[in-house]
């Protein structure tokens, strides 16, 4: 049997755990496995692409997890009535092939992208850091503001989107929340003025300029997730030029990030040896740093692995007849029993090939 775990399911389990903790813990699961980055068979995900967004399927594995994530990216949706990002995954075991876990991912993939960037932050950003700039204000927004407080205390956050209607329904979304304080800005030059920690993350596929190096101030960390492709960009290039740039898995990123619109021989440095201590984070408080994310299959492994603990720990979910159980595991066919099948004329060798030829005539 196979635990399923629905929108619902995870729904409850966020507001029962609380949504601070499931954070702060998925983080955890997610530091700890970069910090094993050798043990994972790793690839970029596979894509998909159609003028207007991205299907994708991003694959990963150690040992004994096997896991797989189907994602889109369409920024039209909304124009639908969909959304832009929705997503599903599975958690198999690697010695029998079995599945353990099928889960929604939407929910889930926000989470993990909300608590990827924390964990980068804490490594990148000044330790002082008391405020950040959200640009975007779409489905990821409220994830982040969390996710920030939760893992580095930020109270002050500025934000702006092109869309009224987004940012009034994040302020309302975290109204209820005291210890954070949200200021909606007139602009993105305007949300970034005296910020410590900058956050793009916009979804039009487009080669855009969210950022650019006059809003940039010494010491900040930027925080580039926007939903990214081939051919779709939020910093200027300069911006990177001048920074200290840190991706997930550079391979992937190379194709997908906003280091697409540099040479390939532009330095990067990949997230796991800062975790292991490979290499330090920020030099300095003058320094600017970028997170040029992309989302990487390890923290959807990571964030199934969470979850699957967790829903064993609360009993949550169900369970479904995803693949058979058989007693006699050579017998497949014993799945048909009883079965009647149609009595017809045997046909002699080669006749079927003249009747369908006969029909088409």
């Amino acid at each position: 049997m196979t635990r399923y775990l629905d929108v619902k399911a995870v729904s409850d389990l966020v507001q029962s755990v609380g949504l601070e903790k499931i954070l702060t813990d998925m983080a955890g699961y997610i530091l700890d496995d970069y910090r094993r980055w050798d043990e994972f068979t790793k690839s970029p995900r596979t894509v998909n692409h159609s003028p207007l967004g991205v299907n994708e399927l991003m694959p990963i594995a150690d040992k004994n997890l096997y896991t797989f994530k189907y994602v889109n990216g369409h920024p039209a949706n909304t124009a639908k009535n969909l959304s832009t990002v929705i997503a599903f995954g599975m958690l198999a075991d690697v010695e029998t092939g079995y599945p353990q876990l099928l889960s929604e991912m939407t929910l889930i993939t926000a989470l993990r992208t909300a608590a990827t960037s924390a964990i980068v932050a804490r490594f990148l950003a000044r330790e002082n850091s008391q405020s950040m700039a959200v640009i975007g204000c779409g489905g990821q927004s409220e994830f982040q503001i969390i996710a920030f407080h939760a893992l580095l205390g930020i109270r002050h956050f500025h934000v702006f989107d092109i869309d009224a209607d987004a940012m009034n329904k994040l302020r309302d979304n975290l109204s209820g929340l005291k210890d954070i304080e949200i200021t909606l800005a007139s602009s993105s030059h305007d949300a970034v003025k005296g910020v410590d920690i900058v956050t793009t993350v916009t979804a039009d596929k487009t080669r855009a300029t969210i950022l650019t190096p006059d809003m940039i101030t010494p010491g900040m960390h930027l925080n580039a997730i926007g939903g990214d492709c081939p051919g779709k960009t939020e910093l200027h290039p300069d911006i990177l030029h001048n920074a200290r740039v840190v991706v997930e898995y550079e391979p992937q990123t190379r194709i997908e990030g906003d280091i697409q619109q540099l040479p390939v021989d532009f330095l990067v440095t990949e997230f796991w040896k800062i975790a292991t201590g490979i290499e330090a984070g920020r030099k300095d408080d003058e320094q600017i740093t970028v997170f040029d994310g992309v989302g990487f299959a390890l923290e959807d492994f990571s964030a199934l692995r969470y979850f699957n603990d967790l829903a064993i720990q609360q009993n949550a979910g169900t369970t479904l007849d995803l693949v058979p159980t058989l007693a006699n595991p050579k017998n497949l066919y014993s799945l048909l029993h009883p079965v009647t099948l149609p009595v017809t004329p045997r046909l002699k060798t080669g006749a079927w090939v003249e009747e369908s030829h006969e029909g088409k005539k």
